[in-house]
């Protein structure tokens, strides 16, 4: 009897695991080329060794690396690596905020959480761009008429520059408690009879605009609600006409809306057109010839913004970064050069890395979401090392 329920047993771990790849078995191919103009190579094409992105996968696979559900590289304007892993679907009210696993792949949509202010961010620099928003340095106050009766009590010098960069001064205690709880006011605003402009805009203001940095997803719903009042189009239409369709992305949702149909931070888009986004960045705001956003809004993306001192982020093991236009920044040594990085980054390891000067773009996603994430890790510990020195 026990050795028939050990052989059952036996027969059941080999069963499940038939959908994973069995650590240390994973063999490097080049991405397929897809219908979406993303352009693809292989590694050596580019310059990286195979080696270390082969262990990178495997020990993703053994478990070392917990909950990635993909991992993607371009560089030097091809994709040349594009993984996907098993994994649990996004689930807020879930344990963990893990649902539905499946197995992610090219096609499915994955939430990007917070890396979706850098798309509200982009949405700005277009609008300014195209004269829809004059600039960046304006009041909030000339884009929010119905809420003229809070421009009070200090809140009158906010500009959106301050959005961007998250030195708003008003209250909003974001990292001081778990996505789970309304005690967190990036959640509490969903559940209340407030409209969400006053909602945070009613919040008190705690130090002088521009003063001091304070992570705020308020501040990027706020940008959303401009972005509406200026354009007269919600944001799902306006990245719509002017980001995603312009990249040729053709699916993608702004899952979460609040009541005045303003979100700008539950942003779901495939793990392919995460790098489309990062490689229009990379290359100074053009796609494929095309101009989407200039160059002077991703040099402010890519530049840390003077006065937000470094910042330990919860959750990352990334060490300290700075801060941009909702960009976080960090640089490295590489191979006796100082190497940049730019990361749009959400909640539970979702990441868009710019590295102008190794010509890269890193897409991660992941379920991490109480757990610690391990893209920072992979990136310093196995991608940096493959990339061969680029000549100075």
């Amino acid at each position: 009897m026990k050795k028939s329920i050990l052989l059952l047993t036996l027969l059941s771990l080999l069963y499940l695991s038939c959908d994973l790849t069995p650590a240390g078995t994973y063999h490097y191919r080049a991405p397929d080329p897809g219908a979406d103009g993303l352009p693809t190579g292989s590694l050596s094409e580019v310059a990286i060794d195979t080696s270390p992105i082969i262990r990178a996968v495997n020990r993703i696979y053994s478990g070392r690396y917990q909950g990635m559900h993909s991992m993607l590289i371009f560089k030097d304007n091809k994709l040349v690596l594009e993984e996907y892993f098993p994994g649990h679907k996004w689930q807020w009210e879930a344990p963990a905020h893990h649902g539905e696993w499946i197995q992610w792949d090219a096609d499915q949509l994955h939430n990007i959480h917070s890396a979706a202010k850098s798309v509200t961010s982009a949405c700005i620099g277009i609008a300014i761009d195209r004269g829809i928003i004059q600039s960046e340095d304006q009041s909030i106050w000339q884009y929010l008429p119905d809420h003229q009766h809070l421009k009070k009590d200090g809140k009158e010098g906010i500009t959106i520059r301050h959005l961007l960069t998250m030195t708003s001064g008003l209250y909003w205690p974001e990292w001081s408690a778990p996505y789970s709880s309304g005690e967190n006011p990036a959640v509490g605003i969903y559940f209340s009879e407030k409209d969400p402009i006053t909602f945070i805009l009613e919040m008190p203001l705690v130090a002088a605009p521009g003063s001091q940095f304070n992570y705020s997803t308020g501040n990027v719903i706020l940008l959303g609600e401009i972005i509406r009042n200026a354009s007269g189009m919600p944001m799902e239409a306006f990245s719509g006409k002017y980001l995603f369709q312009p990249l040729g992305i053709e699916q993608f949702e702004w899952s979460l809306k609040l009541k005045n149909e303003v979100d700008g931070n539950t942003l779901e888009i495939t793990a392919r057109d995460m790098i489309k986004i990062g490689a229009t960045f990379l290359n100074g705001g053009l796609w494929q010839g095309r101009r989407i956003i200039s160059e002077d809004w991703v040099k402010k993306s890519a530049t840390t913004f003077p006065g937000i001192y470094p910042i330990n982020v919860p959750g990352e093991p990334s060490g300290k970064m700075g801060y941009s236009y909702t960009w976080w920044t960090k640089d490295y040594k590489h191979s006796g050069q100082t190497v940049h990085l730019y990361a749009a980054s959400g909640f539970g390891g979702q990441h868009i890395m710019v590295l102008p000067e190794l010509n890269t773009v890193v897409a991660f996603t992941g379920g991490n979401y109480l757990t610690r994430r391990p893209p920072f890790k992979l990136l310093e510990k196995y991608i940096l090392p493959a990339i061969r020195a680029v000549p100075t």
